[in-house]
């Protein structure tokens, strides 16, 4: 937590001056009991009204004088507190735009939107706490304490007996309650994650008729929940009863005291009001205290899990530099010979390959296993590859590998004849289109979407991928066109327009290299057709990936890659896989009929 407070850093005007006009309002209030003992002593016992009135007018002004040192106060912490949030999500998101996939598989997406909103929230409640409140509260306790023995000793030393007491009480609670608070936090967190599993699982959960089962464990979670919202409410509610308790006590005792030093001639009527008021003040401070360093120790909570999200070392590093020397590229492990993928630039230059896969392996962090294991192809410019394989069989963890996706963890992947750990990542995925499993579109036009691929293509480069990617006809039944507004997530198409537009959104990129990874697979067979056809016949020599179970969506491709438990077990076109390839065979029989074999 303590290194967040690097945000602060542009607000240290902000972060002195807060607490120092809080310290100015506690002083004029020290004041006010003061006040009132003079109004008593010499305005009430002598029917002074002149001088009744003139305290009066003291009150007023002291009154005035706190509350524009409050506000002055308030507004400095509030302008330090949300400074401090405001820098730190730009950190947070500008660090979570770095994190590499493998990070957003191991952190998970509700994780990280939980640290950018609540987590930061509760941290900018608590700077803006501790700034007005921190040291405002002790400084009324002991010097509510001080100014008690200024007006009388012995009356005084009631508050040297009830402030431990009532230190014991508010700060003993509080320590029972924290820890009790974080396991409601954490029940918190439960309820909060199912509810969000049901949002966005809804349509399944009703397809297969399962709302009495998720209501009955919504429920469980929920009782957990109030039972120890409940428990942990009931030891804070003792707070109250018991620390009025012990300041009631203490104040009959003050009055008891007061009364027998009164009647002895050493204090007035007025002091003694003083004196009781000066145990109020400390009362609502120590209460206002113990409330404040249980948010405090929220906050802290929030800021530690913000700082762990913060320090996750990036997987892939943008540097632009290869993490091993040229002559080794990590063939080192895998017994295959550096002098090929080595050679001389001008040798990687007219290779002729666009992309190529050099015994490379694969794991997933966390993992036991490979995920792929020694992967080893070539793909010359221009040409279209088909990889296909049973679910879980590596298909997309292949393809994620070309743009840096995922880092591979034994051989190398050479774009162009070049290592892509000594690209940047902005020159390598500008050679790049991917179009995921999942089809993603923002808020916004049809025209913000498609300029995410090339931000300066004009309409009829739009025009030509909506054409190529089978999304044209569509748009134009749209009455605004390119300007038809597309809600959050395109929730407002079907899903195989929102694949279409995906396709074409990475089609006006225009890049070298295009992978479709399986994101067909809510188009029908003539539509799948149309779109490899229209792909096929591009101008230029785009390298095309196609990721599919569908062998009728590859089996024209220049070379299919046959994946089984990520291995390939196949490698060639369909007429050579169906001849010797007993994956690919059963695959495609399950698809076809065999009578269609030789198809």
């Amino acid at each position: 937590m303590r290194k967040l407070l690097v945000y602060l850093k542009d607000y240290k005007k902000e972060s002195v001056l807060g607490p120092l006009f809080k310290l100015l309002e506690a002083s004029f209030e020290l004041i006010v009991p003061l006040v009132m003992a003079a109004i008593i002593d010499r305005g009430v016992a002598f029917k002074d009204k002149p001088y009744i009135l003139k305290m009066c007018l003291v009150l007023v002004l002291l009154a005035a004088i706190g509350l524009v040192c409050s506000i002055t106060a308030q507004y400095f912490a509030a302008k330090a507190a949300v400074g401090f949030s405001t820098g730190l999500r730009h950190a947070l998101f500008e660090h979570m735009e770095k994190l590499s996939f493998s990070e957003m598989d191991r952190v998970g997406t509700s994780t990280l939107i939980t640290r950018m909103t609540s987590d930061v929230n509760q941290v900018q409640n608590g700077v803006n706490l501790v700034l007005r409140l921190f040291l405002r509260s002790p400084f009324i306790v002991f010097g509510a304490m001080i100014m008690a023995f200024t007006i009388d000793v012995k009356a005084a030393l009631v508050f040297v007996v009830a402030i431990p007491l009532l230190s014991v009480v508010v700060f003993g609670i509080m320590f029972i309650s924290i820890p009790l608070y974080k396991k409601v936090q954490g029940a918190l967190d439960k309820v909060l994650g199912i509810t969000r599993e049901n949002l966005t699982g809804a349509r399944v959960i009703r397809a297969f008729n399962k709302e009495e089962d998720e209501i009955k464990s919504f429920n469980g979670y929920n009782e957990m929940l109030t039972t120890a919202q409940v428990y942990v409410g009931k030891i804070s509610a003792l707070m109250n009863p018991v620390t009025y308790v012990i300041v009631n006590g203490a104040i009959v005792a003050l009055v008891w005291i007061g009364a027998l030093r009164v009647e002895g001639g050493a204090i007035t009527q007025g002091e003694v009001v003083a004196l009781v008021n000066y145990m109020s003040q400390i009362l609502v401070e120590l209460v206002k205290l113990a409330n404040l360093i249980i948010n405090i120790n929220k906050s802290i909570a929030c800021g530690n899990r913000i700082q762990t999200v913060l320090e996750l070392e990036l997987s892939i590093k943008d540097t632009g530099i290869s993490d091993v020397p040229e002559t080794e590229t990590s063939h080192k492990d895998t017994g295959v010979s550096a002098e090929k993928p080595a050679g001389t630039e001008k040798e990687k230059e007219t290779s002729g390959f666009a992309v190529e896969f050099s015994h490379v392996g694969l794991t997933y962090a966390g993992a036991g296993d490979e995920s792929l294991t020694d992967i080893h192809f070539a793909v010359k410019k221009g040409e279209t590859v088909g990889i296909i394989g049973g679910t879980g069989s590596g298909k997309s963890s292949v393809v994620n590998l070309i743009p840096r996706f995922y880092e591979a963890t034994a051989g190398s992947v050479l774009v162009d004849g070049k290592d892509v750990r000594e690209y940047s990542l902005k020159e390598l995925r500008d050679k790049v289109g991917v179009v995921l499993q999942k089809a993603v579109l923002f808020k916004g036009t049809i025209r913000e979407n498609l300029a995410w691929g090339n931000g300066s293509a004009t309409e009829q480069e739009m025009s030509e991928a909506l054409r190529i990617a089978q999304a044209k006809e569509f748009v134009e039944t749209k009455e605004e066109g390119l300007d038809f507004e597309i809600e959050q997530g395109g929730k407002n198409l079907s899903g195989g327009q929102r694949q279409r537009l995906t396709i074409a959104r990475a089609l006006v990129k225009r890049p070298e290299i295009l992978i479709l990874d399986d994101s067909a697979s809510a188009l029908d067979f003539a539509t799948d057709a149309a779109l490899r056809r229209a792909i096929r016949e591009m101008e230029g020599e785009t390298t095309v990936f196609i990721v599919s179970q569908r062998a009728a969506s590859i089996r024209h491709a220049d070379k299919i890659v046959v994946l089984d438990d990520g291995v390939i077990v196949g490698l060639g076109t369909h007429e050579e896989l169906l001849a010797g390839c007993e994956v690919y065979q059963e695959i495609y029989y399950s698809q076809f009929k065999k009578a269609a074999g030789g198809d």
